[in-house]
């Protein structure tokens, strides 16, 4: 039980801590900027570019952040160990 509860304040320590992170991604004048908690804080678009280029350079930097993030997650989960 006391184990149990160890871990359950190590996972909100964790949260916590997650919490705090952002994740930038830059591509080509499109920005995304995403929080630890996997919310978009931030997009920039290029007013250069067109409206096609914006939404794919949007996705690329939408999914480049989501993948930092949950690098980031797994990382300082494996340092809870």
């Amino acid at each position: 039980m006391f184990d149990q509860m160890k871990q359950a304040k190590q996972l909100y320590a964790l949260q916590k801590e997650l919490q705090k992170e952002k994740i930038e991604v830059e591509e080509r004048g499109v920005k995304v900027v995403i929080n630890g908690k996997m919310e978009v804080e931030e997009v920039v678009l290029d007013e250069n570019s067109s409206p096609k280029d914006q939404e794919a350079l949007v996705k690329k930097c939408f999914n480049d952040a989501m993948k930092k993030v949950q690098m980031v997650a797994a990382q300082k989960m494996q340092s809870m160990r």
